[in-house]
């Protein structure tokens, strides 16, 4: 209740509906912006919005039963809510194309293998509790620190990533 569906969406002006977007991307794209590490636990289908909010997550953990599919394009859209970067830098071009073209389900060993699923875990809580209480277990401050380093590394210039890992470590000593 109180939310526009997609037949409702399409008859909005085009400025309404990038704002209306904008707000649902908003919810994605925290993780990212976010010092703290998120961890999806899959352990059933994440289809479209559901695998790309897995996508935002640093770590994805997966059941085996787990699966994953980008829908949109079998229903004539894109998807929208910040999913392709992730999946692009997780699998490659190629893959990703064929991932979204056809709409078709991967399994979690499949995703393990691409490279967008972390682990493949026959038990979530306990995978999830082990990785919190590993990461909580660092310095206070370590992990905040290392998030940023990490999620600019990708595009980052060697020596500009060089000087953010110094001021890092300036801040950390």
């Amino acid at each position: 209740p109180g939310e526009a569906s997609l037949a409702e969406m399409a008859t909005m002006a085009d400025a309404e509906l990038l704002e209306r977007i904008a707000e649902f991307q908003a919810a994605f794209l925290w993780q990212r912006e976010s010092p703290a590490l998120t961890v999806a636990a899959v352990q059933g289908a994440a289809i479209g919005a559901g695998f790309q909010l897995a996508l935002a997550c640093d770590v994805l953990l997966a059941s085996p039963a787990a699966s994953f599919a980008m829908r949109e394009t079998s229903y004539g859209l894109v998807p929208d809510l910040a999913g392709t970067a992730p999946l692009v830098r997780a699998v490659g071009y190629a893959r990703a194309v064929e991932i979204c073209a056809t709409g078709r389900a991967i399994d979690a060993e499949e995703g393990f293998h691409l490279g967008f699923v972390t682990r493949v875990v026959s038990d979530l809580d306990a995978a999830v509790s082990d990785l919190s209480a590993a990461a909580s277990a660092a310095p206070r401050g370590a992990v905040r620190e290392l998030m940023p380093l990490l999620i600019h590394a990708e595009g980052a210039e060697r020596r500009d990533q060089a000087r953010a890992e110094r001021e890092a470590q300036v801040r950390r000593l």
